[in-house]
Formats: C-alpha cells, structure tokens, sequence
C-alpha cells in the first residue's frame, strides 16, 4: 500500500523509519517532512493544515493509509474530512481530539466519569481568576485551555507568578486563543510518565511506558517545552502500577469517550503523576508524543501498519506488541533560545558519524536542506535515540552520539533517564 504521513517533526520521522519496514508498505509520502525525513520517504511540500491540498494528494496518489502525526490537524477535523470522501485515516475525529484540544473538556470529562486528576477550577474572566488564585494552596498550575504545542502549562510558586501567568495567557494572548479560557489546578507530587494505548474506541493495545523531560534544562529546571528527550520503558510504571493504569484510567476513558458520543480512535497518550500507588492523570494526547515516539518506535519490533489500518477501519485485532529487550533513548538537540526566540540555517555537522547498525539512530525534527547541506530549521532539531540493554549503557550510547554532532548553536538536556536509575 501507498502510506501518507503528515506532519514535519521527529515524530513524524520515527513514523515514517518504522513505517517503510513494513512489508505491506510500497511506498511512502510524508507532508511537509523535513531534512532527515527524505531518507524514509518522499516529502511533499504541502502544510498540515492545507486539507484540500492533502485530500488531493492522497486521491491522485492512490494513498491507502494516512497517518496524522500533529494535534492541530486533528482539532481542525482532518480525519472527518478525510472520511467523507471515502479516504481510510488514522487518527480522532474532530470531536473525540477535542480530549487533548480543550483542557476544559478533558477536566469536565474526568471529573464526570470519576477518572482521577488535580483538582481544578475554570475561568473565561481574568478577574474571576485572579482573585481566586489569592485563596488557594501555593505552588498551583494555570494552563491555557487549547493547543499551544506542549508550553501552555505555568507552575506557579507564588501569587504573584500566577498573576502574571495569567496576565500572559489571557490578556496578551502568548498562546493566541488557546488562552481564552484557563485551568487553575492544584500541583501535583510526583513524578511523571506518558502511557499509550492503540484503540478503536472499543478494543485497546497498550504499548509499553515512556517518560518525557518537559523542562529545558537539567534537573526539570527553565521553562516548558514540547519535550527535551525521553526513554523507554520508565520502570516508575511497574506490573502493578501499569494494572491500575488501565483498570482506573485506559478503561474508563475509553468508556467515557464512546458514552459521550466521541468514539475514540487512534493512539491515545496519559500523561500520569505517579507517587506511590497513587496515579493521576495530568492530560491527554490524540497522538503519538514527541519524542516518546522516537524511543517507543525505534524498540517497538511489531509491524504497526496493520495495527493502524486495522483501527482506521473501526476494527482493532487484538494482538500483543513484540518488543526489542532493554531500553531505549532519546535526547533532543533544540537550537539555543528555545523555546523563546532561536536562530535558523545553522549547519549542523556529523550526521554521518555512525550508522543503524550501532542501534543509534538520529531522528530529524527542526531542519532542512540549503546549498547543500543540513541546517536548522526549528526550535527542536534532532532527536539522537539509542536503544541498548541496559539503562546506563545505553544513557551512555545515545550521549556519546550526541557529542559527535557539531553545532555551535545547538543544545541539550544531560540527564535524560538518570530518574529511572533509582528503581533498578
């Protein structure tokens, strides 16, 4: 079959490697797909949110499969219109998306369905706002109620910051209108990590633990980002843990989802607080995460092709997942700056320093092709995976590639996997 991957990031580039190994797959297209991605497929210079111009693609192209890598494709309806003339997708319809579009649905919906998280409070008023924040517990979160690619969360240690917070989101509008309503939540202990399941919105495979690093810099310190690295699988998500995951938390959501009217198909990701045997869900995603896609596909042996074909048809197999023993891991490289102000079209050298057969594998996000050669073209430029038996030496592999990329420019987290350390 001819396979059409949209989007541009590494995530789309994991896709897009896993994706080409399948023996079904002929021949794929990712839409727009970036420097690195040109190795895995043939790029398309068509935007994710040009749906006239990908419906066309997919019809003259004989496309037999798409897959939607970002959320803000997803939000807008492009599976609905997709679907309407008669094209198989894989990914949430616009209404189930609005689980991940709209924090003030997902709040709503779990405080509904009793599925565990923070408790919170939601605001259209910025006065409303903040007076309340004048009389609740410090530290606390405010997070913007719509997409704003993974920088919408603020914790706030003291009033002030979350005035400030809150000044940002609603009244300048740093995240546009994402930021006309807010959630003002209570801060919770822990320590994080992402769980994913395949779904038809009935059936469900869940795949093994992840856990990002959102913070910039090392010890969870700077401010948000879309992601600075993450491994596979997080040992915090232990047999027990991973149980009352799916009784307490896949279930009931899924459940929630079809109760609703949203039948939910696709990848659907749980961003978790753990402490203890106490779980709480954080957020929801419609799609893979990025990077957790980076080292869950780079481990993940299964063909997932025939997974996703299966749940774009509304039909899900029931199959169990076979996985590369050890771990995996992935450290993004992001240009200086991020995630405020960066500079692009910095050449980025020693690509070719090793090669697949070191399980090393560097997977492009923000870059493009100029005179020639490699540059950057985004906040987040590459994400460096490794996959290896154990933790430490396979921590020690993926570093080791990094440092053979040169680019002055660029920079990275140093302690990617050192949480899990304490539990081995």
């Amino acid at each position: 079959m001819n396979v059409l991957v949209i989007g541009s990031g590494g995530r789309e580039h994991a896709l897009c490697w896993k994706i080409k190994q399948s023996p079904l797959v002929q021949k794929v297209y990712c839409a727009p797909g970036n420097a690195g991605i040109t190795s895995e497929a043939q790029c398309v210079d068509i935007s994710v949110s040009d749906f006239d111009s990908l419906i066309d693609f997919a019809v003259k192209n004989s496309i037999e499969l798409t897959i939607v890598g970002p959320e803000q494709p997803l939000s807008e309806g492009i599976v609905d219109l997709f679907e309407e003339n008669g094209l198989k997708i894989f990914g949430p319809s616009q209404a189930a998306a609005e689980l991940e579009g709209s924090k003030v649905f997902s709040k709503d919906l779990m405080k509904k369905y009793k599925i565990p998280t923070a408790e919170y409070s939601t605001f259209t008023d910025l006065n409303s706002a903040l007076s309340w924040i004048k009389h609740i517990n410090l530290p606390f979160v405010v997070k913007a109620d719509g997409l704003a690619a993974g920088k919408g969360v603020i914790i706030c240690n003291s009033t002030s910051e979350g005035e400030n917070a809150l000044s940002s989101i609603m009244k300048d509008k740093i995240f546009g209108e994402a930021g006309s309503e807010v959630v003002v939540e209570e801060f919770l202990r822990g320590e994080e990590a992402s769980f994913f399941v395949f779904t038809d919105g009935k059936n469900f495979i869940p795949l093994q633990s992840c856990q990002d690093h959102k913070a910039a810099y090392d010890d969870d310190k700077g401010p948000n980002t879309g992601g600075m690295g993450a491994y596979c699988p997080a040992p915090i998500v232990n047999d027990k843990i991973r149980k009352k995951v799916i009784d307490s938390v896949v279930v009931p959501t899924i459940n929630a989802m079809e109760s609703e009217g949203r039948l939910y198909k696709g990848i659907l990701y749980f961003g978790l607080m753990i402490k203890g045997e106490d779980i709480k869900v954080l957020e929801y995603n419609c799609r893979f995460g990025d990077p957790e896609a980076q080292p869950l596909l780079f481990r993940l042996k299964s063909d997932i092709v025939p997974i996703m074909d299966c749940i774009a048809s509304g039909k899900l197999k029931q199959v169990e997942l076979d996985w590369k023993p050890g771990y995996s891991v992935c450290v993004v490289m992001a240009s200086s700056g991020y995630p405020g102000k960066y500079e692009k079209e910095h050449e980025i050298k020693g690509l070719d320093s090793f090669n697949e057969n070191d399980d090393i594998y560097v997977f492009h996000a923000g870059t493009k092709y100029s005179n020639s050669k490699t540059v950057t073209n985004g906040g987040r430029v590459l994400g460096v995976t490794a996959a290896g038996e154990d933790l430490v030496s396979t921590i020690n592999k993926t570093y080791t590639a990094v440092n053979k990329i040169n680019c002055p420019n660029l920079f990275n987290r140093t302690d990617i996997g050192k949480k899990a350390l304490k539990y081995l």
